[in-house]
């Protein structure tokens, strides 16, 4: 590879004290290759990682390169060129060669192959490293998708690596090449149109978990019994979108901060305000969902508890009266059985009883079968039995 040129200084640099502690960067996985930068279909190895490279030069395009070698040729040979790289899922070739012609920090570079990795924005010398959580919202499963996406910023540089279908990064080129005044103010102002872009993409997903919290509530009070399930899905995807916008708010913050101090020019500061705002409407919608979505699991659980209360009580009712039925026919049992067994005594017949010819034998086991069930219904009646 050619030695890297001497690159011009940034004129609107936006630089950030953020920094991570250095450790040994572990050795990379190359991470599978992905769709094209307009395209959600699913991950297939004919696709290139390169999914387009373009050099511009006040705020509009003079080339579109078809490799990375290419594009490395054209930017030396354009001293006042942004060129302007698109990749999805990269291999660890292709992040290693960017590395190489760019000097970028191995420990941002670690970071683009592995993703996984929270939203942050630090600063290696001149270059800013960006992690973004970019969401989207699927209608058919009713659930958040989110993608990850890493932004190199340099002097005259934008390289994003994409990991996931969100966000569309080919309408936001679209978007800058139809606005050359904004992209002329350099590789910052990529920067600004790849933020807003991401925070516009959380406006559908809001719309889209408020519909499911307002159904959720209807089906709690309905007593459907999927309901705590589809409650706890949406809790923990609405903990990844607070990981997602949380640190974003910050981020920007981070960003206005340096404006005096770096010289952002004033449009671009304007839009990056704007930005902010967004962002912490957004954070601030995501954390009353995570509130309400607690209370509802609450409502949900007690409704769920006097349910079962009441079957529970239901269910005692029914065995309390099933008792009361056993102990009804147990004593007209007990009842009757004293004059059978009475009767099926003096009913065998045998020849040699002692009142078989007692002239008053009869009226005595009539006598005696009467006062046994009488005695019996007494003690009974008088136990609640009858």
């Amino acid at each position: 590879m050619s030695e890297r040129r001497t690159r011009p200084a940034s004129k609107n640099p936006m630089k950030s004290v953020w920094r991570r502690a250095a450790t040994p960067p572990q050795p990379p996985k190359p991470p599978e290759q992905a769709p094209s930068e307009d395209s959600t279909a699913p991950d297939s190895p004919e696709v290139p990682s390169v999914v387009q490279a373009a050099l511009y030069r006040d705020g509009v395009r003079v080339s579109s390169p078809a490799t990375l070698a290419e594009t490395y040729r054209e930017l030396r040979d354009q001293p006042s060129g942004m060129a302007w790289i698109g990749l999805a899922r990269p291999t660890e070739a292709e992040l290693l060669s960017l590395a190489a012609e760019f000097d970028l920090h191995p420990l941002s570079v670690e970071d683009a192959m592995e993703a996984h990795q929270r939203p942050k924005l630090e600063r290696y010398g001149d270059t800013l490293f960006v992690v973004l959580r970019a969401a989207r919202y699927l209608d058919a499963p009713e659930e958040v998708d989110f993608g990850e996406l890493h932004v190199f910023v340099g002097p005259d540089f934008v390289i994003t690596v994409r990991h996931g279908a969100a966000p569309d990064l080919s309408a936001v080129r679209r978007r800058m090449e139809e606005t050359p005044e904004l992209l002329k103010l350099g590789p910052e102002a990529v920067l600004y149109a790849i933020l807003d872009a991401v925070v516009d993409g959380y406006e559908p997903v809001v719309s889209g978990v408020q519909i499911d919290i307002d159904e959720i509530e209807t089906e709690v009070f309905r007593g459907d019994p999927e309901v705590s399930r589809r409650i706890y899905e949406l809790s923990r995807e609405m903990v990844e979108f607070q990981r997602a916008t949380r640190p974003l708010v910050g981020m920007l913050h981070g960003l206005m901060a340096g404006f005096s101090k770096y010289g952002t020019d004033e449009e671009l500061q304007r839009y990056l305000r704007d930005v902010a705002d967004h962002v912490t409407h957004t954070s601030e919608r995501v954390d009353g969902f995570r509130q309400a979505l607690t209370e509802i699991l609450t409502v949900n659980a007690t409704l769920v508890t006097q349910q079962q209360n009441a079957e529970m009580r239901a269910l005692a009712e029914a065995g309390f009266e099933q008792n009361e039925e056993i102990k009804r026919i147990s004593s007209w049992a007990a009842i009757l059985f004293a004059p059978t067994l009475v009767g099926t005594i003096y009913g065998m017949n045998f020849e040699h009883m002692p009142e078989l010819h007692w002239v008053f034998g009869y009226p005595f086991a009539i006598a005696l079968m009467a006062v046994v069930c009488t005695s019996l219904y007494v003690i009974f009646k008088r136990r609640d039995w009858l």
